[in-house]
């Protein structure tokens, strides 16, 4: 038996939580600010296709960006480069002509 009490599961899901707490330590792209998109929040590859479909289909444009090396400090290595290889930052802004 290893030494964590919660097994495998438990390593996993403090995992995740430690590439949640990254995607929440970005900041947004000043220059997306400035054009008027609103930074939404980090995610994997898979989810941010399905935001960026949600978002669409509410009216918004949408896309997403991928991380940049500068945007992550901090984790380990292994971390880093997952994030850099799969996550995006989703950012959203009002159609022209709408609210």
């Amino acid at each position: 038996m290893s030494g964590d009490p919660a097994g495998p599961l438990g390593r996993l899901v403090r995992h995740e939580a430690h590439l949640l707490s990254l995607g929440d330590r970005i900041a947004p792209d000043p220059a997306r600010a400035a054009a008027g998109w609103e930074r939404r929040f980090v995610a994997d590859a898979a989810r941010a296709d399905e935001a960026m479909r949600l978002y669409a289909e509410l009216g918004f444009e949408v896309c997403a960006d991928p991380l940049a090396p500068e945007d992550l400090t901090g984790g380990c290595e292994d971390c880093r480069l997952l994030m850099l290889r799969t996550f995006r930052t989703i950012y959203t802004r009002r159609r022209p002509g709408r609210g």
